[in-house]
């Protein structure tokens, strides 16, 4: 729908409307109003490079998009009644958590078994730990691919299906040779479309989730959802999305928490989402009622920094994991506001 600046186009400016929109296939058609005209586009609105050409035309105020520009991640797409499912959790249905230290440290395997054991006494569904890490300080620990071998090991002990984050193809080939059941996209490469495009190809076929956070400078939930589509129009729409708080921070927390985005990402959108709030506020005394908002605002699940002596941890659990007391209390909580929530 194109909104001139004008109350009427004229004739030449319309014949360049209609041009532009002919040279993608579609037509115009003219509504006229008492005091406003406005110009209906037929046919697949959704290119972006029209939309960008009649934008940058001097006598258009706006185009609204009628039709969703996400052919199969929005809501009413062919994928709507699509169910992601990880270690015979449909999310949706259920409250879903997947939990685990921020690191694996290849030097402390027993901290990350006994986490793992830990985390599914508490609750949890699936396990999480970082194999590779993305660092700011190329000195820091960058992670092992020994660590690798440590979290399948604590997976199979407990029976939880594995989620850790891949930063690269080679990352991607190791983990899914590894049988890791969930991939995790991090901040920094959520709008890595390359590393995305590479990530649905090689799931193709595959009973592998990806879960996708949010960039830490992402914008809208157009965006969000689109850097999703860039995977799951390969082929595998087991995607999940993850908010995980976004810059500039909120003074006193990691980032600024961004589970209000629940509600609006589930009016456009059939995936899953299962917030972090570990990273969103960085802080593990923050972390039980920054995970029961997410609930509350609708979030099928939650992504938590867990470990059994979170002091002895590396990465970010001294600071951002709960033990798992807490987190079994979290779980608990969570629970009975999701059947609040659901009644």
């Amino acid at each position: 729908m194109i909104i001139p600046n004008v109350s009427k186009l004229s004739d030449e400016q319309l014949k360049e409307v209609t041009d532009i929109v002919g040279s993608f296939g579609c037509k115009i058609q003219v509504i006229y109003g008492e005091v406003q005209s406005i110009y209906a586009i037929i046919g697949d609105e959704r290119n972006d490079d029209m939309i960008t050409k009649l934008e940058g035309l001097p006598f258009v105020n706006r185009v609204d998009r009628i039709q969703s520009p996400h052919k199969l991640m929005d809501i009413r797409s062919s994928l709507a009644s699509h169910r992601v499912k990880i270690g015979g959790v449909t999310l949706g249905q259920s409250l879903f958590v997947v939990a685990g230290p921020c690191t694996i440290d290849p030097k402390n395997p027993t901290l990350t078994i006994e986490t793992a054991h830990a985390i599914k006494e508490a609750g949890a569904n699936a396990l999480r730990g970082g194999v590779w890490k993305p660092r700011t300080n190329p000195y820091s620990y960058q992670g092992d691919a020994k660590a690798l071998d440590i979290l399948m090991e604590a997976g199979r002990a407990t029976g939880l299906p594995v989620d850790t984050e891949v930063m690269d193809e080679e990352h991607l080939r190791l983990a899914l040779d590894a049988g890791v059941h969930c991939l995790q996209v991090g901040a920094r490469n959520a709008l890595n479309y390359s590393l995305l495009r590479q990530i649905g190809q090689a799931i193709v076929g595959r009973d592998v989730a990806v879960l996708l956070k949010r960039s830490i400078h992402m914008g809208s939930t157009q965006e969000f959802i689109a850097a999703a589509e860039y995977i799951v129009q390969l082929g595998n729409p087991n995607v999940i999305l993850c908010p995980r708080g976004t810059s500039p921070t909120l003074d006193g927390y990691r980032n600024h928490p961004d589970e209000s985005i629940v509600p609006l990402l589930k009016e456009r959108t059939w995936a899953p989402v299962v917030v972090d709030p570990s990273h969103s506020v960085g802080k593990a005394a923050y972390v039980p009622a920054a995970a029961l908002a997410a609930i509350a605002y609708g979030a099928d699940g939650l992504c938590i920094e867990a470990n059994v002596a979170p002091s002895k941890g590396i990465g970010d659990d001294p600071k951002q994991a709960v033990t798992p007391d807490v987190l079994k209390k979290i779980i608990t909580q969570a629970r009975q506001l999701w059947d609040i929530r659901r009644s």
